[in-house]
């Protein structure tokens, strides 16, 4: 999928979030890379052989205090070339995108990553 394609997708993945969240974003930017920097990859505390689809890099919402501003925007990265090489399908790489925004908007809420599970197992 071109690159074009691919942001389109990503930008609709935000653009149709529930109006209660798409309302409280804020100091964030979305963008889209090839793949993950070594850097990156240290960051989320991966090794060799786990692969990175998003990465959010900030301050979560829960930790913003009063003295909270004057800062860089938060950021969260989608990988193009991870979620193209996991789906085989357009249709596949769309639903992948939309799962991968919303994961990484949970943590610019504040969610943690076990958490997520949880809530993905239905266990509230």
């Amino acid at each position: 999928m071109d690159r074009e394609r691919f942001q389109e997708l990503v930008v609709r993945a935000v653009t149709e979030l529930p109006e209660e969240f798409l309302s409280r974003l804020h100091n964030l930017d979305v963008v889209v890379e090839d793949y993950p920097t070594f850097g990156q990859r240290r960051k989320a505390g991966l090794g060799s052989g786990h692969t990175l689809l998003g990465l959010y890099e900030g301050v979560p919402q829960t930790r913003r205090g009063r003295h909270y501003g004057l800062v860089l925007p938060d950021k969260i990265t989608i990988f193009q070339g991870p979620i193209e090489a996991r789906c085989r399908s357009d249709g596949e790489i769309e639903t992948e995108i939309r799962h991968v925004v919303r994961h990484e908007i949970a943590h610019h809420f504040g969610i943690s990553d076990a958490r997520l599970r949880q809530i993905e197992r239905g266990e509230d």
